[in-house]
């Protein structure tokens, strides 16, 4: 029997990417309970939160492990489930899956395969957010997480410096503080960030300041650090987007003609931009035009 709007059980052959819960079990839709009963097979990122989940709700069902180690080989299996007539429900620990969670191989492997892909839309932690941040840009870009090493992650955001939306990362709370650092030491002054920390759990906190303080914030308490992170930097200005396009092209016209090092020198001389910005943003064009050699 075929999903008619929502209605009647789960349609045989085809993958059910199911958002669940991001901290309260009770965040979860009757549409998403209703998939995850009655679909054939449960595939989940760690088998024993969803198990808990799943028993919450009453649902007899035992998950299979479909992970970031495992997700190339699993997309083959779902695959091949799926043609045999099955039905295949997809979660990730939390939130939707394929949003810096597995399942956006699978996905793309189960439609190559010509099959049906459904999304059971739910929770997710980047929109709770900014609902809930007060920033009134009304566009925003999800990043997901910035890079971990510190050059890699200035570079990062260096390159969405001039965006006027505003910028929506995730962020684990060991990498918390030297995040904060780069994005308050890259993105120009008078910026806004909305620290949101363990969404829809018992020690939830939304913060808004001046991203210039934020990092003060976060080391007056040590509990300010610890949980999961959405950080949401409000978009640059046009003065500032304009000073950005600037110093880019500037420094661009300068690299063809000379080092990097005076580049980036002159290019901070006449531009006041920030040398940690324009030094991050050099490395990666140098490093672009060796690859193309």
């Amino acid at each position: 029997m075929s999903e008619v709007h929502g209605e009647g059980r789960p349609e045989n052959g085809t993958l059910y990417v199911v958002a669940t819960p991001i901290g309260n079990l009770e965040d979860i839709t009757l549409r998403a309970l209703k998939v995850l009963a009655e679909a054939d097979i449960v595939a989940a990122e760690d088998t024993r939160n969803t198990a808990i989940l799943l028993a919450r709700h009453a649902i007899s069902k035992r998950p299979v492990a479909l992970h970031e180690h495992n997700e190339a080989a699993m997309a083959g299996k779902l695959v091949h489930w799926l043609r045999e007539g099955r039905s295949v429900a997809l979660v990730s620990d939390a939130g939707t899956p394929g949003l810096s969670d597995p399942g956006a191989r699978v996905v793309a492997s189960v439609r190559q395969a010509g099959l049906r892909v459904v999304p059971i839309p739910g929770p997710n932690a980047a929109v709770s957010a900014f609902c809930a941040s007060g920033i009134p840009d009304g566009r925003f870009l999800y990043y997901g997480y910035l890079p971990a090493r510190s050059a890699a992650r200035r570079a990062a955001i260096a390159g969405l410096a001039a965006l006027d939306c505003a910028l929506v990362f995730y962020e684990a709370p060991h990498r918390i503080l030297e995040a904060v650092d780069d994005l308050a030491g890259t993105l120009a002054e008078g910026r806004t960030i909305v620290i949101a920390r363990e969404l829809t759990k018992v020690y939830e906190s939304i913060e808004r300041m001046p991203l210039r303080e934020a990092s003060e914030w976060l080391r007056a308490d040590s509990n300010r650090q610890r949980g999961e992170f959405v950080l949401i930097v409000s978009g640059a200005s046009k003065q500032a987007r304009t000073k950005g396009n600037e110093w880019e092209r500037i420094l661009d016209l300068l690299l063809s003609e000379l080092p990097l090092a005076q580049a980036v020198r002159l290019t901070c001389a006449a531009t006041g931009a920030k040398r940690k910005a324009v030094y991050e943003r050099a490395l990666a064009a140098v490093a672009t035009a060796n690859k193309k050699e």
